[in-house]
């Protein structure tokens, strides 16, 4: 990943977590919690593709495992978020725009159920039974409600961020004006059959015979009136 990519990855990932445990978890809300570092994570993977929808659900599920007050494994939610990053990352838009919002919301649903699911699963295996106290179908439901209505506040912000750091407009404009100069250069070039140098050069070497050509004949007139 570039290194403006990791820069921002991780000042959003920080962010997200930090009104997930500080704001978002303390709401009291029935059911799951809304999951601001998922919807965080889906909108990079949608801009940066698979492989780095991968590292960054890697790199944020585990920095919410070590996060207090987590009460699970470490590497729990960090092989949950790296499975749903790379799977966002495969519906990557081809320019990174979005055309509607109806697949955004879908991948979101889809996350936000399969991020669940996944999760339970993963506890099952580790021996954690939480889910089945809570009930998954309510699990289920709340969360995919709840990422529903916070994806439009987050997604879209989140993608035209990644869009833009990942934009150098000075750079764009740099190389485009070097690109219309040299254009410009070649159209002179093609129409005179000469360069800019060379014409400067040419009109120096005209004006040196022209000068050589005055002096002989000054010359040549002041050895006749002799």
């Amino acid at each position: 990943m570039r290194v403006n990519r990791i820069l921002l990855s991780s000042a959003l990932v920080v962010v997200a977590l930090v009104i997930q445990v500080s704001v978002l978890s303390r709401l009291h809300l029935p059911g799951a919690v809304p999951d601001l570092l998922l919807l965080t994570v889906l909108g990079l993977a949608m801009v940066y593709g698979h492989v780095g929808g991968a590292l960054v659900g890697f790199g944020a599920g585990l920095l919410a495992d070590l996060a207090p007050p987590a009460d699970h494994a470490a590497g729990r939610y960090a092989l949950v978020l790296c499975v749903i990053g790379y799977l966002a990352g495969l519906v990557k838009p081809e320019n990174g725009r979005l055309k509607s919002a109806t697949g955004p919301m879908v991948v979101v649903v889809a996350a936000a159920i399969g991020s669940t699911l996944l999760y339970a699963g993963v506890g099952a295996l580790v021996g954690d039974t939480a889910a089945r106290h809570v009930g998954l179908a309510g699990l289920l439901f709340t969360a995919a409600l709840y990422d529903l209505l916070l994806a439009p506040f987050v997604v879209p912000g989140i993608m035209a961020l990644a869009r833009r750091a990942d934009n150098d407009p000075l750079a764009e404009s740099g190389s485009s004006g070097k690109k219309a100069t040299d254009i410009s250069s070649g159209w002179i070039s093609a129409g005179t059959g000469l360069k800019i140098g060379g014409q400067r050069g040419g009109l120096g070497a005209l004006k040196t015979k022209a000068r050589t050509r005055t002096a002989r004949v000054g010359r040549i007139k002041g050895v006749k009136r002799l």
